[in-house]
């Protein structure tokens, strides 16, 4: 089954000195684009996250996100008080304090906690030196965070999926009863394509030989011919049914084959000379359209 290049996992590993959170975010791209956007990650291991991650992920955009929150007792050891009083006093000024604030913590002085918990949370709050928290023996703690955030990531990657494969598929096939009715209109079409030659010939009051009209009407038509359009759109759907459901990764073959799709739809379109073909063709297109938009996330 496919696999949506669309995913999210997150895993936490509780550490000596306190919580480290991992959040593994995925988008679709053309390559495996990794961006590490902490600098808790020591950096004889980044190199060693990055492997990790193009093989499992393969291809997409992916953004690792790690935070920290040091234990009770760490903190109290590493909080910037500078900056954690500024902090506060940019909070108190932003209260009323005679109508909100004094009154609050007079009834609850509960709220003082709560407001310098969240102060905590603020950056710059708690000193950089806690940059260093994975240390080596912590290591095995946290590679077993990014094993679990990963498993995370692929099981929602393997669910989207399926929502997109149903979609396609569906899509694919939409095409395909489409380009029925633009046969049954075949028929139809020659009928008034003749009927439009003799009508001009009638205008211009010309003598034709009928057996020299019947010629040059086969040679006319053979030009809006389309039942090679027909065959190959035919085949590149096929195609496309073969490639979704054998390969692992198809994402960048379906994309080149979609293209030949939509060469075939545009060519029926250009020989329509009919006007429902011609709303089915915008039909066809519309759905190829979506199916171009929703591949483009698969991996």
């Amino acid at each position: 089954m496919i696999q949506s290049m669309t995913g999210y996992g997150k895993a936490e590993a509780l550490l000596s000195s306190g919580k480290l959170t991992l959040e593994i975010r995925t988008l679709n791209g053309k390559n495996a684009e990794i961006n590490i956007k902490s600098s808790l990650l020591p950096k004889d291991k980044d190199l060693e996250v990055r492997k990790r991650l193009a093989d499992k992920l393969v291809r997409g955009t992916i953004d690792v996100f790690i935070s920290f929150e040091a234990g009770a007792s760490d903190t109290a050891h590493s909080v910037n008080q500078e900056v954690f009083h500024s902090y506060w006093k940019s909070a108190v000024a932003a209260l009323d304090k005679e109508t909100i604030l004094t009154k609050t913590f007079t009834k609850d002085p509960g709220v003082g906690s709560v407001l310098a918990n969240a102060i905590l949370r603020l950056p710059d709050v708690v000193d950089a030196r806690k940059t260093d928290v994975i240390g080596e023996e912590e290591w095995p703690l946290v590679s077993a965070a990014l094993d679990s955030a990963l498993d995370r990531l692929m099981a929602y990657r393997a669910q989207e999926g399926k929502a997109l494969y149903a979609d396609v598929t569906s899509r694919v096939s939409g095409i395909l009863k489409l380009y029925e009715q633009v046969e049954a209109l075949e028929g139809e079409r020659i009928a008034t394509v003749r009927e439009k030659l003799q009508k001009a010939l009638q205008d211009l009051q010309a003598k034709v030989d009928p057996s020299r009209f019947e010629q040059e009407m086969v040679f006319y038509l053979e030009k809006y011919d389309i039942n090679e359009e027909k065959v190959r759109l035919r085949q590149h759907c096929k195609y496309f049914m073969e490639v979704i459901d054998q390969e692992p990764y198809p994402g960048k073959k379906l994309g080149f084959i979609i293209q030949e799709m939509g060469r075939e739809i545009n060519t029926t379109g250009s020989k329509a000379n009919h006007a429902g073909i011609q709303q089915l063709v915008v039909r066809m297109k519309d759905e190829l359209e979506k199916i171009r938009e929703q591949s483009m996330n698969i991996l």
